[in-house]
C-alpha cells in the first residue's frame, strides 16, 4: 500500500511533457558512475555508453536518466566522478544545451533533489586546462518523476527511478547509504553482495515488481522505471510495466526507447566480427510495439488481456 502512495505522490508532482508520434526518447538508468576505481562498475561500460549517447544525440532523441546516474552513496564528492567520466558529462552537456536532457533522481543520487547541492556541483566546474570556471549543466533541475502525455490520445506514461516504497532504499535510505559507503563498498569488490539491493536480491526484486504491477492495475498508467537492474518489456497480456535495466552489466547496457510512436527494449554490447575486430552494436531485444497498444482503454482489468486492435484515436 505504501508503494502505491509513494508512486501516486511522485506522479502528482511529476514534470509534464507532451509527446506525439514523432517524438524520440531514450531511457537509461542505474549507471552508478563512480571515481574510476576498482569499485566503479560503470567504468567498464563507459565507451559503450559514450557511443550510445552519440547515436541518440545525432538521431534527435531526448535523453532521460531514470535515477542513480551518479553513485553519490559511495562517492559523495561529485568532482571525482566528473573528473573520472568527463567525456560522459561533455556529451550530457550537449543534450542539456539543446534542452533534450531530463535527469531524475534515484536513491543512490538522492542528493540532487537539493537545489543547493546541484548548483554547487553541476552548474559549473573549474577547468584546470583553461584555468577558469566553465559551465556544465547550468540551471539543471532534477525531478523525481516525469509524465509523458500524448498530444492526441491523452495517454500517460510515468517514468521514475522505482525506489519509491522500497523501505531500505526510500524511507531508510540514510542507513543503507552508510552501510554501503563504509562496508558493502569494499565487500562487493571481493565477491559479497549487498542484500538490501534489489539488483542482487531476487525475492526483494520480485516483491518490488509485484507492487509496481498493483499500482499500474489500479491507475491504468504505463510505468517505466529502473532500480531493479532487470530489463523488462511486457509480454502479451501483461500489465504495461517497463524497466530499462542498467548500465553496469558485464554484457553491456540496456535501455527503453520511444521511437516514432513505438516503444522497444534495446541493448548495446561489444562483439567481434569475423576478422576479430571489436564492434559496438545496438540490438532490439523486445518490440517495437505501438505505444497506443498500452493505452488503458485497450486493457481489460477483468481478463488481464489487451484487445487485438488498438482503439481508434477518435475514441480515446
Amino acid at each position: 500500500m505504501f508503494t502505491d502512495q509513494r508512486l501516486t505522490q511522485a506522479y502528482k508532482k511529476a514534470k509534464l511533457i507532451k509527446f506525439d508520434d514523432n517524438s524520440r526518447f531514450i531511457f537509461f538508468s542505474d549507471s552508478h558512475r563512480g571515481d574510476d576505481s576498482v569499485s566503479d562498475e560503470f567504468a567498464r561500460n563507459q565507451n559503450l555508453f559514450l557511443h550510445a549517447l552519440d547515436y541518440y544525440y545525432n538521431n534527435g532523441y531526448s535523453y532521460v536518466e531514470l535515477g542513480d546516474g551518479d553513485e553519490l552513496w559511495e562517492y559523495p564528492k561529485f568532482r571525482y566522478i566528473r573528473i573520472a567520466h568527463s567525456d560522459v558529462f561533455t556529451n550530457l552537456k550537449k543534450f542539456h544545451d539543446d534542452k533534450r536532457l531530463i535527469i531524475l533522481y534515484g536513491n543512490h543520487n538522492i542528493y540532487i533533489r537539493n537545489k543547493k547541492y546541484v548548483c554547487k556541483n553541476y552548474y559549473h566546474f573549474y577547468d584546470e586546462y583553461k584555468q577558469e570556471v566553465v559551465d556544465l549543466l547550468l540551471d539543471l533541475v532534477p525531478k523525481e518523476a516525469l509524465v509523458l502525455k500524448h498530444n492526441k490520445t491523452g495517454q500517460e506514461i510515468l517514468a521514475l527511478h522505482g525506489h519509491q516504497g522500497d523501505l531500505l532504499n526510500d524511507q531508510l535510505w540514510i542507513v543503507s547509504m552508510l552501510l554501503l559507503r563504509f562496508f558493502w563498498k569494499y565487500m562487493h569488490v571481493v565477491g559479497f553482495h549487498n542484500p538490501s539491493s534489489p539488483a542482487r536480491n531476487l525475492h526483494k526484486r520480485h516483491k518490488i515488481e509485484k507492487n509496481y504491477n498493483k499500482w499500474i492495475k489500479r491507475h491504468g498508467i504505463v510505468l517505466i522505471c529502473g532500480h531493479t537492474h532487470r530489463p523488462k518489456f511486457p509480454k502479451p497480456g501483461e500489465l504495461p510495466y517497463f524497466n530499462s535495466g542498467c548500465c553496469t552489466n558485464t554484457r553491456g547496457i540496456t535501455g527503453i526507447e520511444i521511437l516514432d510512436g513505438n516503444i522497444l527494449l534495446v541493448d548495446w554490447r561489444v562483439r567481434a566480427d569475423k576478422n576479430g575486430a571489436l564492434l559496438i552494436e545496438r540490438n532490439v531485444m523486445r518490440g517495437p510495439e505501438p505505444i497506443s497498444l498500452f493505452h488503458k482503454k485497450n486493457f481489460s482489468y477483468k481478463t488481464h488481456r489487451y484487445v487485438s486492435k488498438p482503439v481508434p484515436e477518435d475514441n480515446c
